[in-house]
């Protein structure tokens, strides 16, 4: 089973840059996608309903922004947007679909960076999502939650991390939260788990030669149940060639849907 996530940082601009192009030949069951920027009537063409895919949309009502997407090879038992928390599920954030035993979630946390007011809705929606965490792990069911959770966890996870720890994004308090995820709550950073190597990134900023040179942050993740957690096989960061900001996180699980 393969699950690819990727923040496609506006699905039209990552279309005229090839990934529709890429996406038949990974041979994905799950594929999810953050940052949209488009509103389903605007994605009327077969580009964005791929042949042999079930595709769900979450846009967010502001147009142009935010926005997740979800492909499933296999037609769900279920589709979940809403969270029934009008804040978070206007900004069109979290689509799950169920199949089975299985749950895969398309995620896209906030970012803090462009403002102090916008920080501070992070640790909002931080400090409510931890809750939502909890209970997902408690049901006897199996989740990957896919996204740009828009947090570098380690020192690892970033290129220049002793000059980023009072930005956004590597904050004390967003570090422990996610230290949190993981160790009070049981969650597993699937990449981390079967690849520890250093310098491994899934975002670099536009500015300056950061992409070139390899100066990113690793803040997409595929963070799943421990059950499902252990049969991944196979992680890669797709870098060959550049569809958005982001790469492609595609990750291989064994046994089959």
């Amino acid at each position: 089973m393969r699950v690819i996530s990727f923040n496609a940082n506006g699905i039209r601009s990552a279309a005229r840059k090839g990934f529709f192009d890429w996406l038949p030949h990974q041979r994905a069951d799950f594929v999810c996608i953050q940052e949209t920027k488009a509103q389903e009537p605007q994605l009327t063409e077969s580009l964005y309903h791929p042949r042999g895919f079930h595709c769900y949309y979450h846009d967010a009502e502001k147009k142009g922004y935010s926005g997740v997407a979800l492909y499933s090879r296999v037609q769900p038992d279920r589709v979940i947007i809403s969270l029934d928390w009008p804040e978070f599920d206007a900004e069109g954030r979290y689509l799950e679909v169920q199949l089975g035993k299985l749950s895969v979630v398309s995620l896209y946390l906030p970012s803090g960076s462009s403002s102090e007011l916008r920080q501070q809705v992070k640790f909002e929606v931080m400090d409510r999502f931890m809750p939502h965490l909890r209970g997902l792990h408690r049901k006897q069911r199996e989740y990957i939650i896919c996204g740009d959770w828009n947090i570098a966890h380690k020192e690892i996870d970033l290129k220049n991390w002793r000059s980023n720890q009072k930005n956004s994004g590597f904050l004390p308090e967003e570090r422990a939260w996610l230290s949190r995820v993981f160790d009070e709550l049981g969650w597993v950073d699937v990449f981390r788990r079967v690849d520890a190597r250093p310098e491994q990134y899934t975002w670099w900023s536009n500015r300056g030669q950061a992409w070139a040179r390899n100066v990113g942050w690793r803040i997409d993740y595929q963070i799943a149940t421990p059950g499902i957690a252990a049969k991944a096989r196979r992680v890669e960061i797709y870098k060959a060639k550049r569809f958005s900001d982001h790469a492609p996180l595609v990750i291989d699980y064994t046994g089959r849907l």
